[in-house]
């Protein structure tokens, strides 16, 4: 009966020493054996970012193709060379980098090619280069441009050796040491030039290499951030030209907006690059022309009379009209409306067509 009187008491203290022990506090966790504290999401306030504005500093805009260029160029008088247009002169050297192409009918149906260059550094081949037509000296003159040629039709010789166009000429008189013969050529198709003889022909000769303060932007330019897409006009992306022995035609190209150049069957390419040429505006401008020697087919084009032609930018074409006040003057373009034409900044080709052919070029 003792035996379990003290059984159920040490039962009973054991109780009370377990019920006790559950009621203090555990000692606290070492630093080491802490949970990692729960990260918290934190909203990271931004400022927001404006595009970045192009300030083209130290550049201004080209007065010839209305593109941002070095200050130093914009202000620069262009030159003028004289390149020929047969098959057997393939390819040219620099057209790439001209600002302006003119392209002119001569006689026996061949076309001659004028390049207008602003910025004539780092060709180390230019051409090749042939000889002057009357007409050609008053396409070059209003880009007040420093004329580069090799000869001259005998119409043109007296303009040439007057003080009205500043010219170097590579065949007759000091000029011919800026230019050179490649003999791997047949000639009269392997004279050439570069960049350093033309610089130096130009110092050479004193003539000024700064346009003048009044000169202006030779064409009306829009921009890129807001390009003219000619909405009135009509479908072109074709055009093939009427000339008879380059038949040459351009087509366009929507992803770049430009018109690439084909003539003899193929693709017209810079000899310098191996780079096909293309353009971003064609002006076709039709003139009244006329036989200056029938006996070999010499042409008086009409550089002056004003007349129609076509402008062609963006897959687009509308008609314009031309005029010019003088034998100096800047040719100006005209829409319909009588407002002068906006092209779109990039190279320009100019297509010179006897009014009695113009029907026979084709925009597509």
């Amino acid at each position: 009966m003792k035996k379990n009187i003290w059984i159920c008491a040490f039962a009973t203290i054991c109780a009370g020493a377990i019920l006790t022990g559950c009621g203090k506090e555990k000692p606290a966790p070492q630093e080491s054996q802490l949970p990692e504290p729960t990260e918290v999401a934190q909203v990271i306030e931004t400022e927001t970012q404006e595009p970045a504005t192009e300030t083209h500093e130290g550049e201004a805009r080209s007065p010839f193709t209305g593109e941002w260029i070095d200050e130093t160029v914009a202000t620069k008088r262009p030159v003028a060379v004289m390149t020929e247009n047969t098959k057997v002169t393939l390819p040219q050297y620099g057209l790439g980098q001209a600002d302006v192409i003119y392209e002119c009918p001569v006689e026996g149906g061949i076309t001659r090619l004028m390049a207008i260059y602003q910025d004539y550094s780092g060709m180390e081949r230019v051409g090749n280069v042939r000889s002057c037509r009357l007409y050609y000296v008053y396409f070059a003159k209003e880009f007040d441009a420093i004329y580069f040629h090799a000869g001259e039709s005998k119409y043109a010789l007296d303009v040439l050796n007057s003080s009205f166009i500043d010219n170097v000429d590579g065949i007759t008189g000091k000029g011919g040491q800026y230019f050179y013969r490649d003999n791997s050529r047949k000639a009269p198709h392997n004279l050439y030039t570069t960049s350093d003889l033309i610089a130096s022909g130009i110092e050479k000769y004193g003539f000024s290499t700064m346009l003048s303060d009044s000169y202006g932007s030779h064409y009306q330019f829009a921009t890129e951030e807001e390009p003219n897409l000619l909405t009135d006009g009509v479908d072109a992306t074709k055009i093939s030209m009427y000339y008879v022995d380059p038949k040459p035609w351009f087509e366009y190209n929507s992803e770049d907006g430009l018109y690439y150049r084909f003539e003899f069957g193929a693709p017209q390419k810079d000899g310098l690059t191996d780079q096909q040429i293309a353009v971003t505006n064609i002006i076709i401008q039709n003139c009244y022309s006329t036989l200056k020697d029938s006996s070999n087919g010499t042409l008086d084009i009409d550089y002056q009379s004003g007349g129609t032609g076509k402008f062609i930018t963006k897959g687009k074409a509308i008609d314009i009209t031309w005029s010019r006040e003088s034998s100096s003057a800047k040719t100006k373009y005209y829409d319909t409306n009588g407002n002068e034409i906006v092209l779109n900044p990039g190279t320009t080709w100019v297509e010179i067509v006897e009014n009695s052919k113009a029907d026979k070029n084709t925009i597509n």
